[in-house]
């Protein structure tokens, strides 16, 4: 998923943090935040605003938000805001994880990519 890979990324940030030596701490922190920005850019780009209902974008503004704290983040080197960002995309991976369980015929569905999921009733 998506989401695991962020949450990794922004792990392994959140570690650079710890980092003594200057340069590595910037380049972990800054590496591994443009690759969570990379993750929820096209967690972004993937939603179908052709859906009817507040679903899409309520979640196009969420990952606005998390976008704009990552940024702001690697810019001033805020770990906080980091961790707010975490909160959101963890509240997500768990609501999408739920829905998965409770409606497994929707979790593949046939001629959609592979980890996508329609959004269509």
């Amino acid at each position: 998923m998506l989401f695991d890979g962020y949450l990794r990324f922004t792990s392994s940030a959140k570690n650079a943090w710890e980092e003594e030596d200057m340069i590595k701490k910037n380049e972990g922190i800054n590496n591994n935040l443009i690759r969570a920005q990379n993750i929820v850019t096209e967690l972004q780009s993937s939603l179908d605003m052709t859906v009817p209902g507040d679903l899409p974008g309520t979640l196009y503004r969420l990952y606005d938000y998390v976008l704009t704290n990552l940024q702001q983040a690697n810019l001033t080197k805020d770990i906080q805001k980091v961790v707010e960002s975490d909160k959101v995309i963890s509240e997500l991976r768990e609501a999408w994880a739920e829905m998965l369980t409770q409606n497994p015929e929707n979790s593949s569905s046939t001629g959609s990519q592979p980890g996508s999921i329609s959004l269509q009733a």
